[in-house]
């Protein structure tokens, strides 16, 4: 509500669109209120000089029209420019055209320029200084930006307003900056770059946008200027309206949008690099081609510098397979035994099985000095050294190298875990592949003694062997064992194991004629390390605590290498004998002959009938009782030729034939 008014006329010169609102502003002020448009102003005067204006256009344009009408008519009456809502054109309009005031429709302000300036005797000439009223700038600087200065072309002060609630972080008041110039308010490229926009502003008449930085009490803030030239000179000088406003905040804002921006675009290009490795793993029919592709793809991107991949060595040795990129300084560094041995990241990463990652590279204290000379050489700032494995079996180590500082994110770094762990599952699919598809085998025979699992264990306390049957790991990553001890009763084996260190659990699944079938789970085992290896294990058996391991592999299989990684497991495998063995050929036609030599024919019958009726379906197509009947069989006897004939089929999958 304005309070306060004494005089009887207030005259409101306001656009069409807006005459309702100024009219219901202004109609709770005392005395009589007039409302007219820009192009009526005559009527503004037609019963004589009215105590006050309020001009409200939404054009800065229209606004110096309507003031210059105004000031030819009534030279001493206050004008109060009230916009519709906050504008800094407007603003710069009022001060530039002579106005006396200048606060938003519905603002504090308004009622406190109305009060202040709304006399019977007209404004006071000593509140203006030729024609610019000190009021105004006051009034823009309160309503608008934290800042309001007139200056000259040469950056001089010739008004200037502060904010009252950001005074506190000026050393020099407003008053103490006239008659100064931009040169003493900042530093010398940022007063020229300030001085340009000034200049810019008066030559081509149009309003002009500048950020700055400027230090205060309350530290280095950040600045939008907007500069608006006024037409008619001062004291004989050209001169703008500079309108500052602190935006330190909405640039950290903005810095924190493009940072996030750039991170998920990186991580976008990272997700395009990583798809573009996989589809490479798919294509590639060896693993030096999965290696070599994978390195390549990696620098194609302009992400990183250089890709390596290595692999450690029985004597601890970090040895490389191939590399690529431009660090050939620091990739030869890494070639060094003593150095790669004992490398930050790389050593780290084999030795936890996590992708590891060294940011600042070239000064890290755990890098030795020639590597961080050669990643200064060439331009390294962030390593990432992830370890490539498959099932508990790690085949090496891939080593990437950024310019970018601070390069893995833990986005990234999660991606790169996750590509490790693809290319070691391509590799351990590569070599099973040429192991399945081979025509002559090589057949090694290991020997190991004193063993710390429970077969060598028990066989050196009991009379007894332990045979394996199966060994494998389930989705959810857990080992499992089957094995049967001939020569002891199921009794005391399950006991011996279930007190076994080696064995987190045991169970006796059946036991007859002087042996026992025992199912384990394991934390470790030396038949999984050789099967994720590429190899295949035809038999293993362990007698008097030493264990006798048949192994198939490829012909060109790195025996070296894999007893590397046995022993890993087993420190006392040793190599007894290498044959190499041609795969007979077995066809599927002479397999099924082989199982229905095998089957009785109420076996077979049974098999077929559940097969062809959709037994094995789901839902069932048919049901036991249904087969029973139609076989003239009892149901119990139909499922016992049924079991019998699916024992044959599963036995024919599972076991090698004699």
């Amino acid at each position: 509500m304005m309070t306060g008014v004494t005089a009887d006329t207030i005259v409101g010169i306001v656009d069409e669109a807006d005459r309702q609102l100024v009219r219901s502003v202004l109609s709770d002020v005392p005395g009589s209120v007039r409302v007219t448009t820009p192009d009526a102003v005559d009527a503004a005067f037609a019963e004589g000089r009215p105590a006050l204006v309020v001009a409200s256009v939404r054009e800065p344009g229209a606004l110096e029209r309507v003031v210059s009408d105004v000031r030819s008519r009534e030279a001493t009456v206050p004008i109060v420019v009230a916009p519709p809502s906050d504008s800094d054109r407007l603003a710069a309009a009022a001060a530039r055209s002579d106005a006396d005031g200048y606060a938003p429709i519905g603002s504090d302000e308004l009622t406190t320029a109305i009060e202040r300036r709304r006399t019977d005797d007209g404004p006071n000439p000593d509140d203006s200084r030729d024609g610019i009223a000190r009021s105004t700038l006051e009034l823009i600087a309160e309503s608008l930006p934290e800042e309001a200065f007139i200056l000259d072309e040469d950056g001089t002060y010739m008004e200037a307003s502060v904010r009252s609630d950001v005074s506190d972080l000026y050393t020099v008041g407003g008053d103490d900056l006239v008659g100064r110039t931009l040169f003493d308010a900042f530093d010398e490229p940022v007063a020229s770059d300030l001085v340009e926009c000034v200049r810019r502003a008066i030559e081509t008449g149009d309003q002009q946008r500048i950020e700055y930085e400027a230090d205060t009490t309350g530290g280095r803030l950040r600045w939008e200027g907007r500069v608006n030239p006024i037409e008619e000179p001062i004291d004989g000088r050209r001169a703008v309206v500079w309108l500052a406003r602190d935006i330190t905040e909405r640039a950290r804002r903005e810095e924190s949008l493009r940072q996030q921006r750039d991170q998920l675009e990186t991580l976008n290009r990272i997700n395009d690099v990583v798809r573009g490795v996989i589809d490479t793993l798919v294509e590639a029919p060896t693993r030096s081609e999965i290696e070599d592709g994978v390195c390549r793809r990696l620098v194609e991107s302009d992400l990183y510098c250089g890709a390596w991949i290595g692999e450690r060595t029985g004597d601890a040795r970090i040895e490389p397979r191939t590399d690529a990129g431009a660090a050939e300084r620091y990739f030869a560094a890494l070639d060094d035994d003593e150095i790669a041995a004992d490398c930050g990241a790389i050593s780290n990463g084999l030795s936890s099985g996590e992708a590891i990652v060294t940011n600042a590279v070239q000064e890290a204290d755990g890098v030795p000095p020639r590597v961080r000379a050669a990643a200064r050489e060439d331009d390294v700032n962030s390593v990432i050294a992830v370890p490539i494995g498959h099932d508990g079996t790690v085949y090496g180590l891939l080593v990437v190298l950024a310019r970018r500082e601070d390069a893995f994110s833990e986005r990234e770094r999660n991606a790169f875990t996750l590509l490790g762990d693809t290319i070691g599952f391509a590799i351990n699919a590569v070599m099973n592949r040429r192991l399945l598809f081979a025509d002559t085998v090589v057949e090694l025979e290991l020997r190991i003694d004193d063993g710390d699992a429970f077969s060598f264990d028990v066989t050196s306390a009991y009379d007894c062997t332990v045979d394996l049957e199966w060994a494998g790991t389930t989705s959810g990553g857990l080992i499992h064992q089957y094995v049967t001890v001939d020569g002891l009763d199921g009794e005391t084996a399950i006991a011996e194991a279930r007190g076994h260190d080696s064995i987190e659990s045991a169970r006796l699944i059946r036991e007859g004629d002087g042996e026992c079938t025992l199912e384990f789970r394991l934390s470790e085992s030396g038949v999984r390390t050789l099967t994720n290896y590429g190899t295949r294990v035809q038999s293993a058996s362990v007698a008097d605590g030493t264990a006798t391991v048949l192994v198939e592999a490829p012909r060109d299989v790195d025996v070296r290498r894999l007893l590397e990684t046995f022993r890993q497991v087993y420190p006392n495998a040793r190599l007894v004998a290498r044959r190499e063995v041609d795969r007979e050929v077995d066809t599927a036609a002479e397999r099924r002959k082989r199982i229905a030599e095998t089957l009785t024919d109420r076996q077979l019958t049974a098999l077929r009938l559940a097969y062809y009726g959709g037994y094995f379906d789901w839902p069932r197509g048919t049901t036991g009782e249904e087969i029973a009947e139609k076989m003239e069989i009892s149901p119990p006897t139909m499922h016992q030729h049924l079991r019998s004939a699916l024992s044959h089929l599963l036995t024919e999958f599972f076991e090698e034939p004699e």
